[in-house]
């Protein structure tokens, strides 16, 4: 024990020494960190101010979409000139803010907020690693998003408008500068941004994956680690081969708007004038944006259901069901992403017999999905469950990924989805599987991890507040837009009574725009449990969830380098969880299996002679000392 004591009092000395030598400014420790937990916080903070937007951008929408004859002219303080004479929104800015609301959504809350957040912040810590591979790239990660997050910002306050051509920015409309206000400079910050935004994934992916390929701890094989780790993983590799696909989409559009070119325009007439453009397809904007569009969805879910798969298994107390299962329907699902993606496409004079089999696969990608879907609610199955806010959102994930993804089903067949394309029955399809199930991943992650991001403890009681208001109010939100769109109610429309058809259906949008702003309103519960938590929250627990994983080894506020000695081995899998004949009811990674001989396994018992292979395995400074 002496010999123990000693040791910790050198290693203290060493970080003290350490510290002292390398004390780092304000700007380098708190803004230009490279610190994967500073960064972390970073993306953090901004998507939740994005996510703000975001919302803020849909209630308008929705004020208009449900009360179509209410004047709006206490709103003109705010949004000044895009209040019309009559106190009406007026209709292009309408159009830019479903343009708006959907980009930021897709791409700066759940691709770079959820992603950026718990990349950064889990993998060295899981994996065990002093930090990620290259502290410089990802700080400039960050701070490229941030550049496009001011450009794309700064588009919402031009005298013409952001963009307004739908975030998927479809030409001819975005290709032509005069078609529409929002056609103009809006769509040209909407360009620069989007090429910035991609920029920053790419050089963050590139850390991601080099940093779990490399820099995993002694012992931590890829069948040792957390089911997170293989989602952030397989998530950087999409991204890595998908998001160039959407660069070049976006430089040529910048060609065609700016350089006279004809990738995407052909025979196209403005107010009676023919252009010079001949030869472009606007179809091959489409599948190039697309090749990106579907691999996204899983870029944003991936994640939330790594950290899912977590959290269930936690709070749940019994090892995950289907380990090797899980990966490799996750593994699945990833290859699945990129050859699915023509079926966003049906309506647009495909051939036939293409469109089967882009149907033919999409319908396959349901089998992993189930699969992961079965194995959630396995591990749930009889076991001690511990309703935590971060479980009750993980449940709600599941819930919301079951009937957003049975709605998939429907509009992968081809001869459906040629009645409901660019209905409602779509927006509440994505906006279940892909929007609600993702956000509530950054909310699950956000609640389980907040003792190590800020070492305090959120309020539970207005987490279970929040939860329940904010689920609730999503299926009465998106239930009803289901069956709205299977009776043809277009997407994207300002005014719906105009016509006649529509009519009937008038007080259903208001019932669910009454729905949307009240779950909006219940997000400032969060905002409050978030913000006072971490300045007067109750003071955490080294390991307050009684977790497996290696970042509840570290002290309460790590220090840049994590660990202030060795870092951790790593001697079996994550989720050894009240195992038959163990003194508790959870056995951490990094402790060997000869500790624990009343509740090994035959052939765990075996592996006890390989403790000290993996105690020598890449036994080096890594390992041994901090930065």
């Amino acid at each position: 024990m002496a010999t123990v004591e000693t040791n910790a009092a050198s290693s203290a000395v060493h970080v003290e020494e350490h510290d002292h030598h390398e004390e780092l400014s304000f700007l380098r420790k708190y803004v230009f960190s490279e610190d994967h937990k500073t960064i972390a916080k970073q993306y953090m903070f901004s998507g939740i101010f994005w996510a703000i937007i975001g919302a803020s951008l849909s209630v308008l929408f929705r004020l208009q979409l449900g009360f179509p004859n209410m004047t709006l002219e206490w709103l003109r303080p705010i949004l000044g000139g895009w209040i019309d004479e009559s106190g009406k929104l007026d209709k292009e800015f309408y159009l830019a803010l479903v343009t708006m609301h959907g980009t930021i959504m897709v791409f700066f809350v759940l691709t770079a907020g959820l992603s950026g957040t718990f990349s950064n912040f889990l993998i060295p810590l899981q994996v065990g690693a002093r930090d990620m591979a290259s502290g410089f790239l990802n700080m400039l990660s960050y701070w490229f998003f941030f550049l496009s997050s001011v450009l794309m910002f700064s588009s919402l306050f031009i005298e013409t408008g952001p963009a307004s051509g739908g975030w998927v920015i479809y030409p001819p409309l975005s290709a032509l500068p005069q078609a529409m206000s929002g056609s103009g400079l809006g769509m040209t910050l909407w360009l620069m941004s989007m090429a910035i935004f991609i920029v920053s994934q790419l050089l963050g992916g590139i850390n991601y994956i080099t940093t779990v390929i490399n820099l995993r701890t002694r012992g931590m094989s890829f069948s040792k680690m957390p089911l997170t780790i293989w989602a952030f993983l397989l998530t950087a590799i999409l991204g890595l081969i998908s998001f160039p696909v959407l660069l070049s989409a976006a430089l040529l559009l910048i060609f065609d708007r700016s350089m006279g070119t004809s990738f995407y325009l052909s025979e196209i007439y403005i107010g009676g004038e023919a252009l010079p453009n001949i030869g472009g397809s606007p179809i091959l904007f489409q599948h190039l944006f697309w090749f990106l569009g579907h691999p996204e969805v899983y870029i944003v879910l991936l994640p939330a259901l790594g950290i899912t798969s977590e959290i269930i298994a936690t709070n749940a107390r019994k090892p995950i069901f289907g380990y090797r299962a899980m990966i490799a329907s996750m593994i699945g699902i990833a290859f699945l992403a990129f050859i699915v993606w023509a079926h966003h496409m049906f309506v647009t004079g495909m051939n036939p017999f293409l469109g089967s089999i882009f149907m033919f696969l999409t319908l396959i990608i349901a089998v992993p999905s189930a699969v992961k879907a079965f194995n959630y609610i396995t591990t749930l199955w009889r076991g001690n469950i511990v309703f935590t806010p971060a479980m009750l959102f993980s449940i709600g994930l599941v819930s919301f990924f079951i009937s957003g993804g049975l709605t998939g089903i429907i509009l992968g067949n081809s001869a459906l989805d040629i009645q409901l394309h660019d209905t409602y029955f779509v927006v509440a399809h994505f906006h279940l599987v892909m929007g609600a199930a993702s956000a509530f991943g950054f909310l699950a992650g956000v609640y389980h991890w907040f003792p190590k991001f800020f070492g305090r403890m959120m309020n539970p009681t207005l987490g279970h507040i929040h939860f329940w208001l904010t689920f609730v109010g999503i299926y009465l939100v998106f239930f009803p837009l289901h069956y709205i769109g299977i009776a043809g109610f277009p997407r994207r429309y300002y005014s719906f009574t105009t016509y006649e058809a529509f009519r009937t259906f008038g007080d259903l949008n208001m019932f669910v725009s009454i729905a949307a702003i009240f779950t909006f309103t219940a997000q400032f519960i969060f905002l409050w449990n978030f913000f006072y938590s971490i300045f007067k929250g109750k003071k955490a627990a080294l390991n307050p969830w009684n977790s497996n994983t290696l970042e509840w080894t570290t002290p309460l506020h790590p220090g840049h380098g994590n660990w202030p000695g060795e870092i951790p081995a790593v001697y079996r899998w994550p989720y050894d969880y009240s195992k038959p004949g163990a003194t508790s009811d959870f056995i951490p990674q990094n402790v060997p299996y000869s500790q624990t001989p009343e509740s090994n396994l035959p052939h765990e018992n075996a592996l006890i002679a390989l403790e000290k292979e993996i105690e020598a395995q890449n036994y080096n400074d890594q390992f041994k000392q901090p930065h």
